[in-house]
């Protein structure tokens, strides 16, 4: 499972990417609004540091302006994605979009068969919100466990982003799934390699070494 991490901030992506394992970055308006600076400038940035996939979101909500911006952030880097939130009108930009050959990531899909549509789309990556859909009482797993299924059952190529992530454990259950990406907040990817008793292991080691030191 591609890890990617969920963020407008450089500083983080920096930080994340020094580990080694990131593979993309997703960010949307909200994430991006945070940072101060040119928002092309700093996905042009993340891109440089990331050199993997990076989503950008349009804002418009009609066919035309969807496409128009979604042509504008591509040309950003090759590694933009653009993010479609899927609507009708999302639907049409992305059928258009992807016999283009611009890569889309459908966001804010909250069902299987929305999952479905943006397969059919030609969505490269479909991103299913599992925290929101928790937060509502509703259970955000089995919907990613039904995506899978449908997916697997056709033989879709799109990528199923696991998205909304409130904790590890739901990135646990996505690696259980065999989800293709998780994308994961800052708060919650330092988070994973976090374990007292590895803390408690290193520290027993270390004073082994010590006294083994005063003796010699």
């Amino acid at each position: 499972m591609e890890l990617y991490l969920d963020t407008g901030n450089i500083q983080e992506i920096r930080e994340i990417a020094s580990w080694g394992i990131l593979s993309g970055v997703t960010t949307n308006p909200t994430l991006l609004s945070k940072e101060k600076g040119d928002y092309r400038e700093i996905l042009k940035e993340i891109c440089n540091i990331v050199k993997g996939p990076v989503s950008a979101e349009v804002w418009a909500k009609d066919v035309e302006g969807m496409v128009e911006q979604a042509k504008d952030l591509s040309q950003i880097s090759e590694h933009i994605v653009i993010k479609i939130p899927c609507i009708v009108e999302g639907i049409k930009a992305t059928k258009r979009l992807s016999s283009l050959g611009i890569r889309v990531n459908m966001t804010l899909i909250f069902s299987p068969l929305q999952a479905l549509l943006a397969a059919r789309a030609g969505a490269s990556f479909a991103s299913p919100f599992v925290g929101r859909l928790d937060d509502r009482g509703h259970q955000g797993i089995k919907i990613v466990e039904e995506i899978v299924k449908i997916y697997r059952n056709y033989n879709f190529s799109t990528k199923i982003i696991f998205a909304s992530v409130r904790h590890p454990y739901h990135v646990l259950q996505a690696a259980l799934m065999g989800v293709d990406i998780a994308t994961i907040p800052y708060k919650v990817f330092v988070k994973l390699i976090d374990h007292p008793l590895t803390d408690i292991g290193l520290e027993r080691f270390l004073k082994d070494w010590e006294k083994r030191g005063e003796l010699s």
